[in-house]
């Protein structure tokens, strides 16, 4: 089947379960009419994973028609003046330093700058972008958070202000207006310099031509940093690593009694209405995929789930799963919901900035560590941080102790 046609097909299925949700009003449902729309999600779900093995295969068939390029690249020695950057970069993973003068002028004029004593470059746009886009594959906060990029990292102090509870005022003719200052807090931008590892590669996977060396260092490097930074900004304590979102939102509902894994519908409710109307226009739920599971099986007083699933609008366009109406963000870094736990959270997500450092450095190790095994070496390193500039714009929902 083709993808267009799963494509139509989850459609289907979603619209179906919208259906059944919106004909059966606040009517209380049969046993059957929960099945039918179970049947319809678990079968948007089974299409859901086909989609996504379809649109792993054309991403392979995008490598290997670059992998060919670069092939091609490199069998011409790299000549020429326009070298693109992937190609320079693949010829260098490949061969490191032992290439021809020629080739390492070619080579360094595609790089922006050069660290020879280490054997590695800073690369110029094109391939930290790789990384990036890799970096959203893992967790979800890169997916909602405001991103921003600075030339150099040093420490920054962010000026934040809580304006919800400000009004202004009525004042007669020839009246002078009151005064209301407003109040600033410095909140701390810090980035933090990560590493991916080493990555130890046999000579003769780099050296294999049908190999997508760039592609395979680049995906696995940003697996590792796409974790790790991807839990730091989620729950990161502040110390020693970035403040988390979880970690600096403020309490917006603590479970009723008995919820200390499950939660109940009126509690979703108080939570979304802790956050101010200001804060709540875009606001979005984040949660784990285990609690997404809770989640799904609530119902509302006539029978009916309280979680609406997204679908493709436009046969082309996702459209997310909703939550009382606000979008759901899957980002397995929140805690599972237990005793104590801060298993949701809601609110404006865009408050929590990330900061990148530009640059994005790759390097190769020839090293006799690796030599003597028949290996080269590579690692990648991100200079990252961030932190919610505003606690008031995402709260937590807390489950019971008991």
């Amino acid at each position: 089947m083709s993808i267009q046609a799963l494509r139509e097909r989850l459609k289907a299925s979603a619209d179906a379960a919208n259906h059944l949700l919106a004909e059966k009003g606040s009517a209380v449902w049969t046993a059957e009419e929960q099945a039918k729309f179970d049947g319809h999600m678990d079968e948007a779900e089974r299409v859901k994973s086909q989609i996504k093995a379809h649109e792993r295969m054309i991403e392979a068939g995008r490598d290997a028609d670059f992998a060919d390029a670069a092939a091609q690249a490199a069998k011409r020695g790299g000549s020429g003046s326009d070298m693109s950057v992937k190609d320079a970069v693949a010829i260098y993973l490949r061969h490191g330093d032992k290439v021809t003068a020629e080739q390492a002028v070619q080579i360094r004029n595609a790089m922006s700058t050069t660290t020879g004593s280490e054997g590695g470059f800073t690369v110029a746009t094109e391939v930290p972008a790789m990384v990036i886009d890799a970096l959203k594959a893992f967790g979800g906060m890169r997916d909602v958070a405001n991103i921003i990029s600075t030339a150099a990292g040093n420490d920054w102090q962010y000026p934040a202000s809580d304006g919800t509870s400000e009004v202004g005022e009525i004042v007669g003719q020839n009246t002078a207006a009151s005064g209301a200052d407003i109040t600033f807090s410095q909140v701390p931008l810090v980035v933090y310099k990560y590493s991916s590892k080493k990555i130890a590669l046999p000579w003769e996977l780099i050296q294999d031509s049908a190999i997508d060396v760039v592609s395979f260092v680049v995906n696995r490097l940003a697996q590792r940093l796409g974790r790790i930074t991807n839990t730091h900004y989620t729950v990161g304590t502040g110390t020693g690593q970035p403040w988390g979102v979880m970690a600096r939102a403020t309490s917006g509902k603590v479970g009723t009694t008995g919820q200390t894994t499950t939660v109940i519908y009126d509690d979703l409710v108080d939570l979304k209405h802790s956050v101010n109307r200001a804060y709540r226009k875009g606001a979005k739920f984040m949660m784990a995929d285990s609690s997404i599971k809770v989640i799904r099986k609530i119902k509302d007083t006539a029978g009916r789930p309280i979680f609406t699933p997204g679908y493709e609008y436009g046969i082309t366009q996702d459209t997310p799963d909703l939550l009382l109406g606000d979008p759901i963000t899957v980002n397995d870094d929140v805690a599972a919901m237990a005793a104590n736990a801060k298993s949701i959270g809601y609110g404006d997500f865009k408050q929590y900035t990330i900061r990148d450092v530009m640059e994005t450095i790759i390097r190769r190790f020839d090293d006799s560590a690796f030599a003597l095994n028949g290996q080269v070496g590579f690692c990648g390193w991100q200079r990252t941080g961030g932190n919610l500039l505003d606690t008031a714009a995402v709260k937590f929902y807390q489950n019971s102790a008991t």
